[in-house]
């Protein structure tokens, strides 16, 4: 019973405050560089969150899965995120520790939920990664064959995955391509962009963040004249099915904002610029997505929307200049590379948070002192990421990175009450608004969304896979980060477990 009960005891926030933060007011462990402002923050999220999602999954599920009626599922997707915006911002500012929604669980839930949480969350930062890379793809292959004049085309053996999933046989078919070479190519190049250091990713994500704006918003204003108000009828052809369905799909372009909270220890003033940076990101990108699904269901009869660079391609077909195609293809490149760079960059710190818990060996918690990033695990998690990215079709990887994410969410949800109730007193940079009604009634809110969007609009297959996946979980759980927890077993790594008036949860090596 005492072991049943030590997998479900929360980590007290003090041990984290104290061996791995200060809130940002001096240099905490001193292992990572804090030189990340609130405008990095922002730049950050919105550089995470609009890309394979906007630029590609929108023409795809307009066109098999919602009609134009994609708009409400992005609608639908964008209040569930603010919600869980809220909560993410008020534990990001109470916790200010790398780890996202792993630490927030541990602190709440207890470490076998965290595990599950931190397993869990590979689903969003490398699968989701890939399915970002295979649309990066996409878009270089047109931008290419266009710029070109048709002149450079690339054998489809090379961009396409090998399989791919046939709903109505339930099942992989192998499709005789080799491997998607441009995807591959990509990640591992933003890999070893990643292993510089974190200011340097910082620049570049910000110069691509400020392209594929611009570029987004040239769609919207310049793609206008190119529209017919008819194509929104039929408005929601396959019926509020498809609109939920399609919201778990579109669900996954807005996946990044929460990235941010993987940098707490890295960012100058983590209580106050974490939450400008998770809610200032979502409200830009909201606007941004309500204004390219409109125009884009307007500019084509949903039918005819291409499911490959959708965004470049549409307007073309619909009479608009073949210039204006290749440069929103460049915009798009650049919003998708900072995407997957927002994203690999995210996974290594989930990794060290949990080696550092003693949840995975200790290589993973290294950080190279000359760049001052965790270069193992970035190249571990670049590689996992770009071998998916390679074999894997993309709507497979947005459907387990989707449902991944909302269960991450779930959980995250459940936290803020928790706390709210077993620690009303602790510091927080950020609370949800209205006081404790706000505290209680808008988690409970973000509760009913997920698990409506998920009953309603989830596939049995895809459900089944996250399962699987966090089964395997569990396996490898039972077989190392049961026996080397540092909250189960402190005394394995010369621990104390709790010291004489330190701050709650302080540990101390012996």
């Amino acid at each position: 019973m005492d072991t049943v009960k030590s997998l479900f005891r929360p980590k007290p926030i003090g041990d984290w405050l104290v061996n791995g933060a200060d809130l940002g007011h001096g240099h905490g462990s001193g292992d990572y560089k804090k030189s990340l402002s609130a405008l990095d923050l922002v730049f950050m999220g919105v550089g995470a969150i609009i890309g394979a999602g906007i630029f590609t999954l929108t023409g795809e599920a307009a066109k098999t899965i919602t009609g134009p009626a994609v708009t409400v599922s992005y609608v639908i997707a964008g209040v569930i995120c603010a919600f869980a915006a809220l909560n993410y911002a008020e534990l990001a500012s109470m916790i200010p520790i790398s780890g996202s929604a792993y630490t927030y669980t541990y602190a709440t839930l207890g470490e076998l939920v965290a595990w599950l949480i931190g397993w869990d969350l590979m689903l969003e930062y490398i699968v989701g990664a890939a399915s970002v890379a295979v649309g990066w793809a996409f878009y270089v292959e047109y931008f290419l064959h266009e710029a070109s004049g048709g002149t450079i085309t690339f054998d489809p053996k090379l961009v396409n995955a090998p399989v791919i999933w046939v709903e109505k046989t339930q099942s992989f078919e192998v499709t005789g391509n080799y491997f998607n070479l441009p995807a591959f190519i990509g990640v591992i190049a933003l890999t070893i962009i990643l292993s510089t250091g974190i200011r340097m990713s910082s620049i570049v994500v910000n110069v691509f963040v400020v392209i594929k704006v611009i570029v987004v918003l040239m769609f919207i204003f310049g793609g206008i004249k190119f529209t017919n108000p008819a194509n929104y009828e039929p408005f929601a052809p396959y019926g509020a099915t498809g609109i939920f369905r399609g919201a778990i799909i579109v669900f996954f372009a807005y996946i990044g904002f929460d990235a941010v909270s993987t940098t707490a220890q890295e960012a100058r003033n983590p209580q106050r610029d974490l939450p400008i940076g998770i809610i200032g990101s979502l409200l830009v990108c909201t606007a941004l997505y309500i204004g390219t699904c409109l125009v884009l269901t307007a500019l084509l009869p949903y039918n005819l929307i291409s499911e490959r660079a959708s965004v470049a391609s549409a307007i073309v077909a619909a009479g608009g200049p073949t210039w204006f195609g290749i440069v929103l293809a460049l915009g798009a490149l650049a919003g998708l590379t900072s995407v997957m760079m927002v994203t690999l960059l995210g996974q290594p710190r989930i990794f060290r948070a949990m080696a550092n818990d003693g949840l995975f060996p200790e290589i993973f918690a290294k950080i190279s002192p000359k760049t001052q990033v965790p270069v193992f695990t970035t190249v571990f998690s670049g590689t996992i990421c770009a071998i998916m990215a390679a074999v894997l079709p993309i709507d497979v990887l947005a459907n387990l990175t989707s449902v991944g994410t909302l269960f991450a969410f779930l959980c995250v949800s459940i936290a803020v009450p928790i706390l709210r109730y077993t620690q009303p007193d602790r510091e927080r940079g950020f609370r949800i608004p209205f006081g404790v009604i706000g505290g209680y009634v808008f988690p409970a809110i973000s509760i009913a969304l997920i698990l409506t969007v998920l009953i309603i609009g989830g596939t049995a297959a895809t459900v089944v896979r996250v399962l699987v996946w966090l089964g395997i979980g569990l396996v490898v759980y039972f077989m190392y980060g049961f026996w080397w927890s540092k909250l189960r077993h402190p005394e394995k790594w010369g621990l104390n477990d709790v010291v004489q008036g330190a701050p709650e949860g302080f540990v101390e090596k012996k």
